[in-house]
């Protein structure tokens, strides 16, 4: 991922994803990241345990934990990733760290507050808006749930 950082960066993203197993220096990669002005990220997948991610976490502005396998959408929700998104969410508020947790794949109208309640703040949900009869009024449903939790 070091290799296109400027790339990425020179085509407008403010932030910037990588996938832990893709490197040899994840440190190395969130500085460039960092270096370049943009937010640094990393990408959790579901084979993917927590630990290997815990040494850079002070590091990094957003975790994102695949629910699904990456590749294509549609897929349903993978439910034991629940535990990466609270194992997160402890170690962001023990540690009084300040990285998002985004979560991506399988989120529907279904699942969308057990996620936001598990401590995830950045919600991904493609096939759920985009394979509705009425975007607009999924996108209404998805936003009114949203509210409901910033009320709590």
């Amino acid at each position: 991922p070091e290799k296109y950082v400027d790339e990425f960066r020179a085509a407008g993203a403010d932030i910037i994803n990588f996938h832990v197993e893709a490197t040899d220096d994840p440190s190395g990669v969130i500085q460039k990241i960092k270096s370049s002005g943009a937010k640094a990220a990393i990408t959790l997948k579901p084979k993917t345990p927590v630990s290997a991610i815990e040494p850079y976490l002070a590091d990094i502005d957003m975790v994102l934990v695949m629910t699904v396998e990456p590749g294509f959408g549609g897929q349903k929700f993978m439910e034991d990733q629940m535990d990466k998104i609270k194992t997160l969410a402890h170690i962001r508020e023990e540690k009084k760290l300040a990285f998002d947790i985004e979560v991506d794949g399988g989120i529907g109208l279904d699942n969308v507050s057990a996620v936001i309640q598990a401590g995830a703040n950045v919600i991904v949900a493609g096939s759920a808006v985009f394979g509705a009869e009425d975007m607009a009024k999924r996108v209404k449903d998805f936003i009114k749930i949203f509210e409901e939790h910033q009320q709590k």
